[in-house]
């Protein structure tokens, strides 16, 4: 039994030490400001500037989808990459350039709004992932849904 327990780790020991290759940290992910500690240089880092950051559909009837286009420009020195985007729930369904966006470039995020089921005020957002700082950006779309028994 003893000498099975000791097989057991040292089998154990040689598998962890052949992944120490695998654990390393890249450079990149440490000299990224979103990512670093204390002060970081955002000089070169990539910026969103957005023409809009909350679109505001106004009135609409429940069951109707609203879709915007929320343009912007890569307004730093280096490529922007967004790594995801998020709604805040699952009838915001964002849509975003997959490529990196060279800087000065413009592009869009589009954003489609189902409106089936809901009604009164609404306020959705969209969370940008990206390779900006800080890392996380919110874009939103608002309006108010009216139910059919509602509708004067």
């Amino acid at each position: 039994m003893k000498k099975n327990l000791t097989y057991l780790i040292f089998a154990i020991a040689c598998v962890s030490c052949s992944n120490e290759e695998s654990n390393k940290i890249s450079t990149d992910i440490v000299n990224n400001p979103a990512s670093a500690m204390g002060q970081a240089d955002t000089t070169n880092v990539p910026k969103f500037s957005f023409q809009e950051e909350v679109y505001e559909f106004g009135d609409i009837t429940q069951g109707e989808k609203v879709t915007h286009s929320f343009k912007f420009k890569n307004t730093g020195k280096t490529d922007l990459v967004i790594t995801s985007a998020q709604g805040s729930c699952g009838c915001t369904v964002p849509s975003y350039p997959k490529n990196p966006i060279a800087p000065g470039a413009e592009n869009v995020i589009e954003v489609s709004f189902d409106s089936n089921g809901k009604k009164g005020n609404q306020h959705k957002t969209v969370t940008l992932v990206a390779n900006t700082y800080p890392s996380t950006t919110v874009i939103a779309i608002k309006g108010n849904v009216i139910a059919p028994e509602e509708k004067k």
